[in-house]
Parts: structure tokens; C-alpha cells; sequence
């Protein structure tokens, strides 16, 4: 298997903007919208506590269908975050540039 690359993640996230861009209530891709985007992901990201909380850690990693829910979670997460990082119009370059420093700067903090 192959990495799943941030460009790859935005990529998909600009033709699924695309796919939908005259449906109604499908918010345009802008730093305005961001701050939406941002509640949405918040949200999935209670759902992926929710499934944790409700079933445990170990069940939640284990069990088979729930581990397909998890990560079916962890995904809509992703999709949200691509979209923020869109709205606010950030590459993968940045991203990672902000990313390695942010770890190195950790690596050495205690």
C-alpha cells in the first residue's frame, strides 16, 4: 500500500468542491467559509469520541465493524481539515514546512 498524501487529500477535496459547487447550501470554498468548516470538523470530531467513549478504547480499535466506523469518522475529519486548509488556501509545502518545525521544536522541548 501506498502513502495518502496531503496534495492527493486536497485534490479530491477541490473536485468534490467542484462536483457540488451549484448545489444548494454547498458553501463556496473561502476564508469566510473556513470558520464553518472548522465547526463541522468539530463535530465529526465528537463522533469519533463518541465512538471511543461509548465502546472503549479496545473495542473501538479491535472489533471489526466499529473499527470500520472509527476510521470512517477519522475520514470525514480528514475531509473537513482539507477543506479548512483549503478555505484558508494552505498547501501541502506549508503545511509541511510548519509541521517539521513544530516536531523538531517538540523533539527538543523536555
Amino acid at each position: 500500500m501506498t502513502d495518502f498524501s496531503i496534495n492527493e487529500m486536497l485534490d479530491m477535496q477541490k473536485r468534490l468542491q467542484d462536483q457540488y459547487k451549484d448545489k444548494w447550501k454547498w458553501e463556496e470554498i473561502s476564508p469566510e467559509a473556513g470558520k464553518h468548516k472548522l465547526l463541522w470538523m468539530i463535530g465529526e470530531i465528537g463522533e469519533v469520541i463518541d465512538i471511543v467513549k461509548k465502546h472503549g478504547d479496545r473495542k473501538a480499535s479491535d472489533d471489526i465493524e466499529l473499527r470500520k466506523d472509527l476510521v470512517e469518522e477519522m475520514a470525514d475529519v480528514l475531509m473537513y481539515y482539507n477543506e479548512v486548509m483549503l478555505c484558508y488556501g494552505i498547501s501541502a509545502d506549508e503545511l509541511k514546512q510548519a509541521y517539521t518545525t513544530k516536531f523538531e521544536k517538540n523533539m527538543t522541548r523536555w
